[in-house]
């Protein structure tokens, strides 16, 4: 389970660096609330 997080969190930062997107648009892309994407982010 802890490598499925792993990967979601480096997925998620790819894309945000990549795509310049902002919390919104990766949400809404992933399928996951903007609180999601921040935790996900910053831990």
């Amino acid at each position: 389970m802890r490598d499925y997080i792993e990967e979601r969190a480096i997925e998620i930062a790819n894309y945000i660096i990549q795509e310049k997107a902002t919390i919104r648009q990766t949400a809404k892309k992933f399928g996951v609330s903007k609180s999601t994407v921040h935790m996900v982010v910053t831990k």
